[in-house]
């Protein structure tokens, strides 16, 4: 146990090493490759206003998402209708698409519970 803790301090030391050697150029070169993204002045309030045009822009993109919504359920309502026409493929990819569904929120279960298997934290 000893040995794998001086391994891991050892490889933590190096890439701390070579975060603080390459770091400030990655960071010059990162932003030179975004500097369109960059809204000048950088301060505060701009980022305030920015926040905000998020925030409206997102609220008004609802309706169309909920039109797309019930554009989706109605997909879904006529292939239920018909189910006596589908094929062993189809099944097969909505039952993958079920067992991916499952196992995506037993991930996020994992995650909530702390990386841990054996239960929530009380």
């Amino acid at each position: 146990m000893a040995a794998k803790l001086a391994q891991l301090r050892t490889q933590v030391t190096r890439a701390a090493e070579f975060a603080s050697k390459h770091g400030c150029s990655y960071y010059k070169e990162v932003m030179e490759k975004n500097k369109q993204y960059v809204v000048q002045p950088p301060t505060v309030e701009k980022c305030q206003e920015l926040s905000k045009q998020l925030f409206y822009t997102r609220l008004a993109s609802l309706p169309g998402r909920y039109e797309s919504f019930w554009k989706e359920l109605d997909c879904v309502k006529q292939v239920w209708k018909n189910r006596k026409d589908l094929t062993v493929e189809d099944l097969g990819i909505a039952s993958l698409f079920g067992v991916e569904l499952y196992a995506w929120f037993c991930v996020g279960e994992i995650v909530g519970r702390g990386f841990t298997l054996t239960g929530y934290k009380v």
